[in-house]
Formats: structure tokens, C-alpha cells, sequence
């Protein structure tokens, strides 16, 4: 059963670290336990998920790999809260602009070893796949969730009030938008947290790396798809910073709240 979705394919991890955190995971204590990777853009999260599946799939497991960005609001939807909060809130990542139901209800039926699909999203054309187009799955005894902020908590109101970047001295100078991403990432994501049995979180050295790795990750989407238009580089600046303030926050907090966290240089290697 392949269960991981063609991702921009960073360093291979060394494979005694996936071995070790399946193991892990296994050793949780859930029927069919959830691996959290949480790492930011381009650090290897799906990678490493990937891995994980395989080695689990190897020792004959049903294991599949599902990503924060696979529940993403749709388009209209984003449109729409786009319409009723703020402009920003059209674009795709901060906490949000995912379908937490929708998250919910696949954790909790793969927990439960229930049936169920795995959402996909296709990021080249800023839109959910086709449910008919979901992968159906029957059981699984792993399942692995990785996502650029998972387990980070919110901020306070006084680290909200100056802007960061020019995306939020510009587009959001009165603090609406940040304020109200802050709030979502307090008020729905928790219950999200809870679901996961193990918090692994892929460590860079600073937020500094991060537009060149999700550069190179942007290209390696297009390689991929010939033909299809994606963001060029002046593109990709900007977009990086609609993440850079829950970045920022996973960096001070992760490394005190994940399970493991696991130190990488600008390469990707793991230190």
C-alpha cells in the first residue's frame, strides 16, 4: 500500500533515527498510534514520514503518512473567511485556514481503527483533491502526521501588538489578522495535539533557512509537474512570511514540549 504522496524529497535521515522513532511510537500504547513530526517549511518532515511509513510497512504494518497541509480549507472557503475577517486570511498556512473537523475525523477514525480517506491537497493549484480521488483506507496500525507547526502553542497578546515583517506592516498594520490566527491556534488546535501519541520536532538552526529551503522545495513541485505554474522566488518571500511568526513561536516552544526534538544544520543534517 503506498500511503505517502509525492513530496518534494529532501536528505534521507539516517535510518536508525526513523527505526527509533517508529519504535517509539509503537511503544505508545495506542491501537493505532499517531507519530507527530512537526519541523518548519522544507525541513524534512514529510521525508522523514516517509521513511517512518516505509520501515513500518517493511516489518509488515499498515501505516500511511498524512500532513497538515492535506486539510487545508478550500479555496471558496478561504475566500469567503477571507471576505468576513481579513484579506490575508485567502492564503493558505497559518492556523485557521485548515479544516479542523475534517482533521478530527481522520485522526480520531484512524485512532479508532475505523475506515476512512486520507485528504490530499494540491498546493501547485491552491485547492483540496477531489474526495472521490482520496486514498480509502480500511486499518492502520501507525499513522503518521507531520505538519510545519504542530504542538506550538499560541503567543501572548503583548507579542502580538508590533509587526514582525513586512507582510504584517503592510497588509496588517492594526494587528487584526495575527490577532485572529493567534486565537485559532488556541481556541481548535489543541484537541488536534491531544490526538498525537509522540511529538518528534525536526529543529532548524534559525527561521533564517527557511525561504531557501521552501525554494527549493517550490521547485522541486514544479520539476515535478511540468507544465504547471507554482510561485517564483519574490513569490515565495512573501509567503514565507505568512508562517513567520508561528515559526518563530514552534522554535522558542517545541524544543521544550516535543517528545524529541532533533537538531539540524542548513543541509538538513542531523547534528
Amino acid at each position: 500500500m503506498s500511503s505517502v504522496p509525492h513530496r518534494f524529497s529532501a536528505r534521507r535521515f539516517p535510518q536508525a533515527l526513523a527505526a527509533q522513532a517508529l519504535d517509539e511510537a509503537l511503544a505508545s500504547g495506542g491501537d493505532t498510534p499517531v507519530l507527530a513530526i512537526s519541523g518548519l517549511q522544507g525541513s524534512g518532515k514529510s521525508t522523514l514520514a516517509a521513511q517512518v511509513v516505509e520501515l513500518a510497512q517493511a516489518r509488515g504494518l499498515r501505516a500511511a503518512a498524512l500532513s497538515i497541509d492535506d486539510v487545508y480549507l478550500t479555496r471558496a472557503e478561504r475566500q469567503r473567511l477571507a471576505g468576513r475577517v481579513h484579506p490575508l486570511l485567502a492564503t493558505r498556512g497559518p492556523p485557521g485556514t485548515h479544516d479542523l473537523p475534517l482533521a478530527l475525523a481522520t485522526l480520531d477514525a484512524a485512532r479508532g481503527g475505523r475506515p476512512f480517506a486520507l485528504p490530499r491537497f494540491d498546493k501547485l493549484a491552491d485547492e483540496r483533491v477531489a474526495q472521490a480521488q482520496w486514498q480509502q483506507v480500511q486499518r492502520l496500525d501507525l499513522l503518521v502526521f507531520e505538519g510545519w507547526f504542530l504542538g506550538t502553542p499560541p503567543e501572548t497578546d503583548d507579542a502580538l501588538r508590533a509587526p514582525l515583517n513586512a507582510l504584517e506592516r503592510d497588509a496588517d498594520a492594526d494587528g487584526t489578522w495575527r490577532r485572529w490566527c493567534n486565537q485559532a491556534l488556541a481556541d481548535g488546535y489543541p484537541a488536534l495535539w491531544q490526538r498525537c501519541d509522540r511529538l518528534w520536532f525536526l529543529q532548524p538552526p534559525g527561521f533564517s533557512v527557511v525561504p531557501n529551503w521552501r525554494w527549493q522545495q517550490e521547485q522541486a513541485l514544479q520539476q515535478a509537474a511540468p507544465g504547471r505554474t507554482g510561485m517564483n522566488r519574490a513569490q515565495v518571500e512573501r509567503f514565507v512570511q505568512f508562517y513567520e511568526r508561528v515559526s518563530r513561536q514552534a522554535l522558542r516552544c517545541l524544543p521544550g514540549i516535543a517528545d524529541r526534538s532533533i537538531a539540524l544544520d542548513a543541509q538538513r543534517r542531523v547534528l
